[in-house]
């Protein structure tokens, strides 16, 4: 463990920086999302690539503690967005 107050070491500036990289870019996508909707087709491209191909249909469950039922994919998506959850999974 690093002393507190002490830079992090070059491991730890890429894990840091691998991290704003990724948030930075569900943050994009969440933008995208929110200007153009769920039946815009580059909003539905980032959608098939997240679940291998195929945007879930119907109902779907998070991962988060309750297991939270949302009625489809993209409320999902909106969900996550405004929480800020980007790596939240269903």
């Amino acid at each position: 463990a690093q002393q507190p107050g002490t830079p992090l070491s070059n491991q730890e500036y890429q894990q840091f920086f691998k991290f704003l990289r990724l948030t930075l870019q569900a943050n994009t996508a969440c933008h995208l999302r929110e200007l153009y909707g769920c039946q815009n087709s580059l909003v539905q491209t980032l959608d098939k690539y997240e679940n291998h191909g195929i945007i879930p249909q119907g109902p779907v469950c998070s991962e988060m503690p309750g297991n939270l039922l949302f009625p489809n994919f993209c409320t999902f998506s909106f969900y996550r967005c405004i929480k800020k959850m980007y790596f939240l999974k269903v």
